[in-house]
C-alpha cells in the first residue's frame, strides 16, 4: 500500500499545526518546514479546512490553525479524507476492467485488510505524534532556534542528535 503525497503532507501539516499550537501559523512556515511545495501545500490546507481539521483565516495576519484538539483528531480519520475517493486497486474501482473481475475471490480480501489498516489508524491521534516528541517539537516548532529545516539539511540532524 502506498499513500498519497497529499495523505502525507496533510500529517505533516497537522503535525507542524499540533506543535505550534495556540498559534496561527503560515503557509510559508509550513512548507519549509514540512518540506512541501506553496502551492501544493495550498490545495492540502484547503481540503484540510473544508473537512474541518483546521481554521484558516486571511488576511495580512491570516493563516491557519487547528480546528479542534490535537487528541480529537484520529489519524485514521485524516488518512481515509483523503485517500478513501482513490481506489486501492482496480477492483475497487467504477471503471474496473480486469478481466477476472466475476470470479476472482480477491476482493473481499483486500477489502477486509485495506479496513484493517484504517481501524489500525483510527487508535491513533495527531497529540500521540507530537505529545513530548522533542525531536519533532525541536524540527517543527515555528521559534526553535534552527532555521534551515530543509530535508537532510544538517541543522535537522542537528536538531534530532540534541534530543
Amino acid at each position: 500500500m502506498r499513500l498519497t503525497t497529499r495523505t502525507n503532507l496533510a500529517l505533516r501539516t497537522l503535525m507542524f499545526c499540533a506543535v505550534n499550537d495556540g498559534r496561527i501559523v503560515r503557509k510559508t512556515d509550513a512548507a519549509r518546514a514540512i518540506n512541501a511545495s506553496e502551492n501544493h501545500l495550498a490545495q492540502v490546507i484547503n481540503q484540510l479546512a473544508q473537512e474541518g481539521f483546521v481554521t484558516t483565516l486571511r488576511g495580512r495576519h491570516g493563516g491557519f490553525h487547528l480546528a479542534r484538539a490535537a487528541s480529537s483528531i484520529s489519524v485514521g480519520q485524516v488518512f481515509r479524507t483523503f485517500e478513501s475517493g482513490l481506489p486501492f486497486i482496480e477492483c475497487f474501482s467504477a471503471d474496473n476492467t480486469c478481466p477476472l473481475r466475476d470470479y476472482c475471490g480477491m476482493r473481499p480480501h483486500l477489502s477486509r485488510a485495506v479496513e484493517a489498516f484504517y481501524s489500525a489508524l483510527d487508535e491513533v491521534y495527531l497529540s500521540d505524534l507530537v505529545d513530548s516528541n522533542a525531536g519533532l517539537d525541536a524540527l517543527l516548532r515555528i521559534d526553535a532556534p534552527t532555521t534551515s529545516l530543509r530535508c537532510g539539511a544538517p541543522a535537522r540532524t542537528a536538531a534530532i542528535a540534541a534530543q
